[in-house]
């Protein structure tokens, strides 16, 4: 996952919504949204046909668990565990609080490469990183719009800088208008005002401008699906879910809750 949006009691009409693309070479093979985990809880999420385990899930509680992957100047280490399993793990909770806990507690960083996470539900959202110590660090967020996408969440990035931008008048995004204009960040090409600075704390290099936009596109990576998560306020109802299977400015969007049943 390389686009992660979350609007943590943001929106007057729900307590979190996740606006998300995945950037992946396109050679990586991928399954479109289905159902995970069948029960205790039910899980939704497209699949990496590679490696196993998801970019993105969400369950029928209400909680979401994203994952955005560190770039590497090297190969990643190819004996460490897929990072794809992290946000299922994350998933099988109720709570996003006793996710995080339980994931700081029993994740042992050294067998997976870097990533960072976010994690939430209608109560409390947490930023996770998986990084160069043994165990995770893991920090509670504030209400608002927080934007991760390959870079630390606290990085200085043009991106995200852009992308919050975009989402700053959401909160007059009233019903369908909402989903409508998640929609629209997601697939524009834009790329960010060159007034916006952008760092690098991965040692990487400068980037091809391509990968600014919100959807990217290049020869061989781009963005290969999206996906819209509404929680409602209401404990007993599942998450409003739609996907694009593709890049989300030309595949169109599809209505996922026939996979809540």
């Amino acid at each position: 996952m390389c686009l992660l949006a979350v609007l943590f009691r943001v929106h007057p009409e729900t307590p979190l919504v996740i606006a998300a693309n995945r950037d992946e070479r396109f050679t990586r093979p991928a399954q479109p949204m289905q159902v995970l985990r069948p029960a205790a809880p039910r899980v939704l999420g497209g699949r990496d046909a590679l490696a196993g385990g998801t970019w993105l899930a969400v369950n029928e509680h209400g909680l979401c668990a994203g994952l955005a992957n560190r770039p590497f100047v090297s190969e990643r280490d190819q004996s460490r565990r897929t990072r794809g399993e992290l946000p299922l793990m994350l998933a099988g909770h109720v709570r996003a609080e006793e996710a995080a806990a339980e994931f700081q507690e029993k994740i042992d960083c050294s067998e997976y490469n870097p990533c960072w996470l976010l994690v939430g539900d209608r109560e409390a959202l947490f930023y996770i990183v998986v990084g160069r110590d043994k165990k995770p660090e893991v920090a509670r967020l504030p209400p608002g719009i927080h934007v991760l996408e390959n870079r630390p969440l606290d990085a200085v990035s043009a991106k995200a800088q852009m992308i919050r931008r975009a989402l700053a008048p959401v909160s007059g995004w009233p019903g369908v208008a909402l989903l409508n204009g998640l929609h629209g960040v997601l697939r524009s090409h834009r790329l960010p005002a060159p007034e916006l600075s952008d760092d690098d704390r991965n040692d990487t290099g400068p980037r091809p401008s391509q990968v600014l936009a919100a959807c990217v596109h290049t020869a061989v990576y781009g963005t290969r699906s999206a996906m819209l998560i509404i929680v409602p306020p209401e404990q007993d109802q599942p998450p409003r879910v739609h996907y694009a299977d593709g890049p989300p400015c030309t595949a169109p969007l599809s209505d996922a809750s026939h996979l809540w049943r």
